[in-house]
């Protein structure tokens, strides 16, 4: 049989499942935590695409309803953050040098990281077919906040792709300024 066919249980990597082109990189490195912060433009990039990928397969194989998944999930960092750790431990768990019962401890903090993904979803404001910024509490003597106004989203793909390209680009502009400070012939900071 030349088609590889998944176990009802298991995701499907070769189609509606997490994005694995790179399958041989993710064999050579153990899974790592990811620091948003600290990611150069290019890495940014592609753990935003994997990340994507893998919140898909996990609202599709879970029937998540925007209460605790919304659309826009990307555009809230305390979102991209939880499903982000949610992901490494996933991947942990179902590492094949794993322990057997790893996947049984994943679903139990899945579901203690649902409860906190309802949350965030509540406190953000984001819906199913529109966003708003995170409401920020103002601490006395910062100034005000802007107001919150929600914005309808027609294409969620659409958005997303411009949500990355737009992080790619500021981040690769960071980049670039911080390599204009350095001496050529030192390469210390100028």
């Amino acid at each position: 049989m030349d088609e590889y066919t998944p176990e009802p249980d298991e995701p499907d990597y070769l189609g509606d499942g997490p994005d694995t082109d790179n399958a041989s990189d993710d064999v050579a490195e153990p899974p790592h935590p990811v620091n948003w912060n600290l990611l150069s433009a290019d890495d940014l990039e592609a753990e935003w695409l994997a990340l994507n990928d893998w919140v898909a397969w996990l609202r599709r194989t879970y029937g998540l309803p925007a209460s605790v998944l919304p659309p826009f999930w990307h555009r809230h960092p305390e979102l991209m953050w939880e499903l982000s750790a949610l992901h490494l431990h996933w991947l942990c768990a179902y590492d094949p040098e794993q322990n057997g019962s790893a996947p049984a401890g994943w679903h139990r903090d899945f579901a203690e990281a649902r409860n906190r993904l309802r949350e965030w979803v509540a406190a953000s404001g984001t819906r199913l077919d529109r966003d708003r910024h995170t409401r920020q509490t103002v601490w006395p003597g910062e100034d005000p906040a802007p107001p919150v106004e929600d914005v309808i989203v027609a294409d969620r793909g659409e958005d997303f792709v411009e949500f990355v390209f737009e992080q790619v680009e500021a981040r690769r502009e960071a980049e670039e300024a911080f390599f204009r400070t350095l001496d050529e012939q030192t390469g210390e900071v100028t």
